[in-house]
């Protein structure tokens, strides 16, 4: 069976290599401008006056790949600025402006003329303005086209969302993922590229090129998001990227997830999991499995989620629940997420 690792990707090393570096970070300001306690969560904010400034950075990872193998490079750019919307919105953060940065070995007109469309489509999609960038021409660095950039949001202070006030009985409501997202696509070109034999243009057996399904944007979720919090007592958001429920535990870390009640997968998933015998705990570890988004709340406010999340063309269901702890074959769990599929239980650790 297949694994993330194999395909050059380790999730456990990268926590360590994460950790070894923010180790090393001990300044901080004495002044007014003070950063708010959020480490390891979503995004990170400073004090400014009755607000928080927030920031979030991300890139488009090695999609870009497959977008180079395709030739076609309109749809990456969403996918830049959906990793750090999303990102913002977690804390309640309204994003406002984006700055970008793209290193490229060589790239053409018509390249640079479709990078600029999706970045247009992006920020439209996001309500946010583009305020600048940067261009890096790289040719003993860089092969391709890289694609990154960093958004700034605000939310005041006494309107952000930590996750703290996650509690047992809070229900876990899921958004629906436009598909791959821009999460795992190592694991997927291993699978579709180097053990099927496939190429960009081959047809799926759901009728999908390869390219069409992993080049499907990221969806964005800022505006369903803050019409929520504008109305309900949301007590917690999380955007599902690589790692999938894993990134859960952003928030409250005193508590179960308990995902059991997931909606149909979808088709990409079960495509790569059959095509590369890849295990379903190495699935849910890597991909989003089509939540892409998850809205914790109190039960009462579940449906209210669900009706304005499908208000904005995006399906939501109850995906699960949040428990003081869990039982896994008999052995009582306490601080994890649990995930329940095909008669499994899964521990995302």
């Amino acid at each position: 069976m297949v694994t993330y690792k194999d395909a050059g990707v380790d999730i456990y090393k990268e926590d360590k290599v994460i950790r070894a570096l923010a180790s090393q970070i001990k300044f901080e300001r004495t002044d007014a401008i003070k950063p708010a306690d959020l480490k390891g969560h979503y995004a990170g904010a400073i004090e400014f006056g009755d607000y928080y400034l927030v920031l979030c950075t991300d890139g488009v990872g090695s999609k870009m790949v497959v977008a180079e193998m395709a030739n076609k490079f309109d749809t990456v750019p969403i996918d830049m600025i959906a990793m750090n919307v999303n990102d913002a919105i977690c804390i309640g953060a309204e994003p406002v402006a984006l700055v970008d940065y793209m290193a490229v070995e060589d790239i053409t007109e018509d390249i640079a003329s479709q990078i600029g469309k999706g970045l247009n489509d992006g920020i439209k999609e996001s309500n946010i303005n583009l305020i600048g960038g940067e261009t890096a021409s790289l040719p003993n660095m860089i092969k391709g086209v890289d694609l990154a950039g960093t958004v700034l949001a605000v939310v005041k202070k006494d309107e952000i969302v930590s996750g703290k006030e996650v509690k047992p009985g809070d229900l876990i409501v899921g958004l629906r993922s436009s598909g791959i997202h821009s999460n795992g696509l190592s694991l997927a070109r291993k699978v579709f590229f180097d053990i099927a034999n496939l190429d960009v243009n081959s047809k799926l057996s759901h009728g999908k090129t390869v390219a069409e399904e992993l080049l499907t944007p990221t969806k964005i979720y800022v505006k369903p998001v803050l019409e929520m919090i504008k109305q309900v007592n949301v007590k917690g958001l999380a955007h599902i990227t690589g790692g999938g429920f894993r990134k859960l535990k952003r928030l409250n870390k005193e508590v179960c997830y308990k995902i059991d009640e997931l909606p149909e997968i979808l088709p990409i998933f079960k495509e790569m999991q059959k095509l590369g015998n890849v295990a379903d705990e190495e699935m849910f570890k890597t991909f989003n499995m089509g939540i892409g988004f998850c809205v914790i709340v109190e039960k009462e406010d579940a449906e209210k989620i669900i009706e304005i999340s499908n208000h904005h063309n995006i399906p939501a269901f109850v995906i699960g629940k949040i428990e003081d702890s869990v039982e896994v074959n008999g052995e009582t769990k306490k601080e994890t997420v649990l995930v329940e599929y095909n008669n499994k239980k899964m521990i995302m650790e």
